[in-house]
Parts: C-alpha cells; structure tokens; sequence
C-alpha cells in the first residue's frame, strides 16, 4: 500500500505527493506528504526570539528571512509565543523545558559523523542529555506511533488540521498536512495500518497553526504541469492564509 504514494522529485532528496490514503482510513482526509533525504538535506530549527524579531513572522515570510527549500511548523507553543517542549539549535537550549508527557523528540545534525542525520526519538525508550546534546537540532512534541506499533493518542472525538513528522524505514524523514480535519488517533491508525514504511511518528501541531512550505522557485519546470497545477498551490502557501508562528523547521540543501 506504500506504493500509493507516487512521489515527484523536486531536488536531490526532497519529493512531494498528494496522498489519498483511501477505504483503509475513511475518516482520514487526504494529505500534502513530504520526503526528505537527510543525507542530501540539512534541517534548521529557527525561533523568532532568539533570532531577534519582534514578533513571530508567517511561515512565508520566515521563507523570505531564511531561504530555505521546505520550512513546516516546530510544534506546539503557549499563547506568549514561548515553544512547549525541549528546543535546541545549534546545540544551544533555547530555554523550553522538558514536557512531562510529550515523549516525541524530532532531532537532527548529530554531533557524531557516524549517526544518521535525522530522526525520531521516543523519550520513553531513547536517552537524550540535554546538557550534552547528540543533536545540534531538537524540537519535541507529542509521540504519534511508535516502534513497537502503538498509538501513542487516545481517541478523543477532537478534530483538527494536523501536521506529523514520521520517520521512515529507510532513514528518510517524511511530513504529512491534512487538508481537512482528522483526529490524532485516527491518523496514527491510517499510519500504521497502511504505510509499512512508516517506522515511528510524531504529532507537531495541529488546527490554524499547521502549516508547510514550499516555495515556488523549488519547483522543476519540467514534470506533468497541468497535473499538478491542483495541488502545487497547497504547498507553495499561495492557496491558504497564514498565522504567525514563532517557531519553524526549515530544510535547505547540503
């Protein structure tokens, strides 16, 4: 059932694809998804505050003030803008606490050359010392599915736009938007039910504040045009409003 994702490559190590999970989820919408090589493409973690800005920006206009490929959402944050969880970049805490149940850890560019570039940590069964980080990049959240194959959310009833990074089989990083509204459970049962590659997964954030970009000048020219002219929108940010957010994950080549 992973081969229903048909990806187009846009750069050395970044793809996209519109995923329609079908009769296997019904109550899942379908979903912008996102590929992401670590071993072409670096990831950055960017907080308003400790960049010096006055306010958060839009995911757009940290695009404008970034450069980056691909930028989506770095989790979950108070309504003073301060981040929820642990947040590292560069290796420097930028002062959030340890959550006491979030137990997903998104982490990247691993002081050690020998560890992968990217992945998931599940705080319950993985170590990370937060005076001597392994990993310059860090931003946690809640713990989706895990390795073991459990969903890690209650079912609730409460709905939202979702926004989820998931670590593949295959060392790649992917990221998911719905375009509708789904719950939490809901999507980690489609995960696993109907995406093998899926080896772990992670909830960022969910409702007006889950957003991914990718602006227009990522995109090949060549390619099926008239295709995607659909669904490109939905990824370069043209189609929809944007709230500010204080802190995002940007991704660039290496």
């Amino acid at each position: 059932m992973a081969a229903d994702i048909q990806w187009e490559s846009l750069a050395d190590g970044l793809a996209v694809s519109l995923w329609q999970p079908g009769d296997h989820c019904r109550d899942v919408p379908s979903l912008l998804a996102i590929d992401v090589d670590p071993e072409r493409q670096r990831f950055s973690v960017h907080n308003y505050a400790e960049e010096g800005l006055a306010s958060p920006p839009t995911i757009d206009d940290w695009q404008k003030q970034t450069g980056h490929h691909m930028l989506f959402n770095a989790g979950l944050f108070r309504v003073d803008f301060s981040y929820l969880g642990l947040l590292y970049k560069n290796g420097r805490s930028l002062g959030g606490r340890r959550h006491a149940t979030w137990q997903g850890l998104f982490a990247a560019e691993p002081a050690s050359a020998s560890a992968r570039k990217a992945r998931i940590l599940d705080l319950t069964m993985d170590s990370f010392d937060e005076q001597r980080p392994a990993y310059r990049e860090a931003a946690q959240a809640l713990m989706l599915l895990d390795r073991t194959g459990k969903v890690r959310v209650r079912e609730t009833g409460k709905q939202a736009y979702q926004t989820v990074v998931a670590e593949g089989d295959n060392g790649h990083i992917l990221i998911f938007k719905s375009l509708g509204t789904v719950s939490l459970h809901g999507i980690g049962q489609c995960l696993r039910e109907t995406l093998p590659l899926v080896r772990q997964a992670m909830a960022m954030d969910g409702g007006s504040s889950a957003d991914v970009l990718i602006p227009d000048f990522v995109w090949k020219q060549e390619g099926n045009i008239q295709a995607r002219a659909a669904w490109k929108p939905m990824f370069d940010g043209s189609s929809i409003s944007h709230i500010p957010l204080p802190t995002v994950i940007g991704v660039s080549p290496r």
